[in-house]
């Protein structure tokens, strides 16, 4: 494995649109939501340590998940663990990692990732971030993958790119014609579209979704935070000797904080002009709500996707059946619900009203307080 590739994974969400079974104190990233056997985090894991050295491979979480990520990757030590004391979105954090990782090794290449995302061919995914990685050696730009949109998906932003394949300043030197007809410049970043504006997106052909996979050399991604995100930068940047040491803790409970809450796209990628994207070739989903996980689970023969439970299923179609133990589940007469059994709480509830979940939360939380939060 080439020990200039490194990996972070953000690991620090909450995931409220899968309650019950993802809560503040143990989060979907923590779960077996695929009924695969793995968690989560470590599907991610596994998947990038086919191309990263384990020991290359950061984890960004919250300070409350330490242990967990411990117990579920044991492959990984606490130093490679980069703790959040507080919430301030994904530039912080994405920022402080880039700089421990470039203090290790200035000639790193990184690749940010989330911790929960379904991705089925593993393959075509290592891929398609070695070429980003060879890419981001040979330029100094920020990368993303772009997932090739299969129907107007309005849950999701968009990357508007260049319709011609971006040459390395190498390949204008050599006038070649064409350097990676999958890699184009990014025009714009677009946010999540009406169902109509989603139509027009994908009739233009030069469009994909923004899935949050970036890849880039540590140098090229601090450069741009000293240049768009200043403040942030000479904030971090101060306790730039305490970090990959035992003070570094510290430094951070004491600074992090004081970081503006600002993500890496507001922040940074829609500022820049060094931005690409390369089209993914390979299958993709941020399982972000209980719909997303029935799409890709196995079904049968009435379009019922089942993880843990048996089931004696009658009359009943399109359902998303879950239970965190082994138990059986018995439906008659139920069609598009969303069926979760977890310990203290049992959750039935209509299939097209999913994004209303995280509401949800607050009127249980204002009648019950935080017992099953």
């Amino acid at each position: 494995m080439n020990k200039n590739y490194y990996a972070v994974i953000m690991a620090g969400g909450i995931g409220s649109r899968f309650w019950p079974v993802s809560t503040q104190e143990f989060p979907k990233q923590f779960h077996d939501m695929l009924g695969t056997g793995e968690t989560l985090l470590q599907k991610t894991f596994s998947r990038l340590n086919k191309i990263i050295p384990s020991e290359n491979i950061y984890i960004l979480t919250n300070e409350r998940y330490l242990e967990i990520t411990l117990e579920q990757l044991p492959k990984i030590s606490e130093k490679q663990i980069v703790l959040e004391p507080a919430m301030r979105n994904t530039a912080p954090c994405i920022l402080l990692s880039a700089l421990k990782i470039k203090k290790e090794n200035p000639n790193a290449l990184m690749l940010v990732a989330p911790s929960d995302h379904w991705i089925e061919d593993e393959l075509a995914f290592s891929n398609d971030v070695q070429e980003c990685f060879e890419a981001a050696e040979k330029d100094d730009i920020l990368l993303t993958l772009g997932i090739k949109p299969t129907f107007p998906n309005t849950g999701f932003g968009y990357i508007e790119s260049d319709r011609e394949p971006a040459l390395s300043k190498a390949e204008k030197h050599a006038n070649q014609e064409v350097a990676n007809k999958n890699i184009a410049k990014v025009k714009q970043f677009r946010e999540k579209p009406d169902y109509e504006t989603a139509k027009k997106f994908i009739a233009a052909g030069n469009f994909n979704w923004n899935a949050g996979i970036f890849i880039w050399s540590a140098k090229s991604i601090v450069s741009s935070f000293e240049q768009y995100l200043g403040e942030m930068y000479t904030l971090f940047a101060k306790g730039n000797e305490f970090l990959n040491t035992a003070k570094e803790k510290t430094f951070i409970e004491e600074n992090y904080s004081a970081a503006e809450n600002i993500s890496i796209d507001y922040g940074i990628l829609e500022k820049a002009n060094n931005v690409y994207v390369k089209k993914a070739t390979f299958d993709w989903n941020d399982l972000g709500t209980w719909g997303a996980l029935h799409d890709k689970l196995e079904k049968d023969n009435f379009n019922n996707s089942v993880v843990n439970a048996d089931t004696l299923i009658e009359n009943s179609k399109n359902n998303m059946i879950f239970t965190s133990s082994k138990k059986l589940v018995v439906l008659d007469g139920i069609e598009d619900y969303i069926v979760v059994d977890k310990e203290d709480v049992l959750l039935v509830f209509p299939k097209d009203k999913e994004q209303d979940i995280k509401d949800l939360l607050k009127d249980v939380s204002n009648k019950f307080g935080k017992k099953y939060l």
